[in-house]
């Protein structure tokens, strides 16, 4: 079982070395780390390239969080932890894009990933969170703290369905902790009042 486990860490957390803003924005002709707010995640992707290019983005994310998530179900699940094996694949392909080996450790903030995660996870919990950011998003146009509250409330409704699977409900405490830190200085911003909006209809392509 535990080459397993190790085969499930493993290839998760490389997969997660597989950044979607990083591999188009270098495929375009500039690391989208060197540009922006310098962060490695969808939002910086959009304002430097605009949403046309962002769908890959969007695609070579989430696939990767959904391959390492059913691969550790898959190699776990003839063991009786399906589940867990899940989860242990969403973790290991979380920390491999928030802190990326192959790409000097600077990754993105986990959103995207974590979204697809969570909807892997437990959908019901992943669609609370998906509505909650949205609703945060349309009535503070802030993508920071819509991600911080989607995040928060997909933590209380997946340990609320999942109470008693001690290791799968800390996994995705752990997973969303893991994305509120990722946010740290968005959430000093946002204390100081500097945190910049979201402003869609300005997201551009870069020339």
């Amino acid at each position: 079982m535990w080459l397993s486990v190790l085969t499930t860490v493993f290839a998760g957390y490389m997969l997660g070395n597989l950044n979607g803003a990083v591999s188009m924005s270098n495929l375009l002709g500039k690391d989208v780390r060197s540009q922006g707010s310098g962060n490695a995640g969808l939002t910086n992707f959009l304002r430097m390239y605009g949403p046309g290019n962002a769908v890959l983005v969007l695609l070579i994310d989430a696939l990767k969080a959904v391959v390492a998530c059913l691969l550790g179900k898959l190699l776990l699940a003839p063991y009786g932890y399906a589940q867990e094996g899940l989860m242990t694949g969403a973790l290991a392909v979380s920390l491999g894009h928030d802190f990326p080996a192959l790409l000097g450790f600077r990754g993105g903030k986990g959103v995207l990933c974590g979204v697809t995660v969570a909807l892997m996870a437990d959908w019901r919990c992943g669609l609370v969170a998906l509505a909650v950011f949205a609703l945060c998003l349309w009535l503070t146009h802030y993508v920071s703290l819509s991600s911080i509250l989607g995040a928060s409330a997909f933590a209380v409704s997946f340990a609320c369905l999942h109470w008693g699977k001690t290791y799968v409900v800390a996994v995705g405490i752990f997973l969303v902790a893991l994305i509120i830190f990722m946010h740290r200085s968005n959430i000093s911003r946002l204390l100081k009042g500097t945190e910049k909006k979201a402003t869609f209809s300005k997201f551009r392509r870069n020339k």
